[in-house]
């Protein structure tokens, strides 16, 4: 009974961390009981987090944007724009992938840069000129692909990015054995992450949770890694985007919580004058934040455009609002200085999710756009309630 009522308070005192792992767990479980089972399902699954990919590694980028206490509404149309240029010079130029990737990455991070030269140099607030860039980069996708309306990528190494699974070594009860293999890996991972945190919180004297919760926490959340691992070993595995997706939350999640830079990131969204004080170069945050930003956005569009295997003049359309929506639902604070990385990508899943098992169950377009605002909307109504509390 101590360890149950232990495990209440925990939740409660951490109720913004917590709680969308329990709305997203709520949302699979209704969802999988009114279909039958079919949600859960191995293709499902495999689906889901496909299409949530490219709006997942958006919502990274833009939880810490909205860390800083800005927004970016041209990444939707950057990504539209520069998935199109990839396209081109796969199939007109004739380069090789290889070369191809790096080349947008690049480009996408002078635009971001440019983005924070606006911003942080010229004063001019983060809406009205990354709404500046959301019109230019939205003729630009018009222009290039105007001849045409459609590019398509005949590129088969480019299209496994979006469509791809990782090789199967081996088949245990028709399960795929290297998503077995990574899927041990993460608990792994993830148990020694876990051990170190509480280690370094022992030895600076900073509180942890008892031995029975902390034991409770690992068993949980390693079965859950264990199941969704177990679910996709049962279609084809891993695909190259949940890959890509987990090596983008794992890099940004060291940087946002294990290093210098990420520390000021957080100072300078909890309180930007103080920061500034403190001998924190706010600029030089916000270009590393813009430029960050538009490198994802990037990486998304050529996850989409790999996917749909051509650039459309419709890419990259509302992909802005869905990666907002995404790190709000994720829990990022609409005043600055919260949000997690894991959290955005929750944040995406619950969107996804939402998404799919409406389709599954046959409800119109129009109510999903409603449900899902109506989702959105408590999600910053639930920030602006734990925020008064905390103070």
């Amino acid at each position: 009974m101590k360890i149950i009522n232990e495990a209440i308070d925990l939740v409660k005192e951490n109720i913004r961390d917590y709680g969308m792992y329990i709305a997203l767990f709520i949302i699979m479980f209704t969802f999988n009981l009114m279909t039958n089972g079919m949600f859960m399902s191995s293709r499902n699954i495999s689906n889901l987090l496909d299409s949530a990919g490219y709006i997942a590694v958006l919502a990274v980028g833009m939880t810490l944007v909205i860390v800083i206490r800005h927004i970016d509404l041209s990444v939707g149309y950057v990504a539209g724009f520069l998935g199109a240029i990839a396209a081109m010079l796969l199939m007109q130029q004739g380069l090789p992938v290889y070369i191809v990737i790096p080349i947008i990455l690049v480009l996408g991070l002078v635009v971001g840069l440019f983005n924070g030269f606006l911003i942080a140099q010229l004063g001019i607030p983060a809406f009205v000129a990354s709404l500046a860039g959301m019109l230019i980069f939205r003729g630009a996708l018009l222009q290039v692909t105007e001849g045409t309306g459609t590019i398509i990528v005949q590129n088969a190494s480019f299209n496994a990015l979006g469509n791809g699974f990782i090789p199967s070594l081996a088949q245990i009860s028709e399960r795929h054995l290297l998503t077995l293999i990574v899927g041990l890996i993460g608990i792994i991972f993830y148990f020694y992450g876990e051990f170190k945190t509480r280690h370094d919180k022992k030895k600076y004297n900073f509180e942890v949770v008892s031995n029975s919760i902390f034991v409770l926490k690992l068993v949980f959340v390693s079965a859950i890694i264990g199941y969704i691992t177990w679910i996709l070993a049962g279609y084809n595995g891993f695909s190259w985007t949940v890959v890509i997706v987990l090596l983008v939350t794992m890099v940004y999640h060291f940087i946002s919580n294990r290093t210098v830079l990420g520390r000021q990131i957080y100072a300078v969204g909890s309180n930007p004058e103080a920061a500034h004080l403190s001998g924190i170069n706010v600029k030089k945050i916000t270009y590393l934040v813009m430029a960050s930003m538009s490198m994802l956005a990037t990486l998304s569009g050529i996850l989409y455009t790999a996917r749909l295997q051509s650039a459309t003049t419709t890419a990259g359309m509302l992909f802005e609002l869905d990666a907002i929506a995404a790190a709000y639902v994720g829990g990022v604070s609409s005043a600055g200085g919260v949000g997690k990385v894991t959290g955005a990508i929750i944040g995406a899943i619950v969107m996804a999710s939402l998404t799919n098992g409406m389709n599954l169950l046959g409800v119109g377009i129009s109510y999903q756009y409603m449900i899902r605002g109506g989702v959105l909307a408590g999600a910053v109504i639930f920030d602006v309630i734990t925020r008064k509390k905390g103070k």
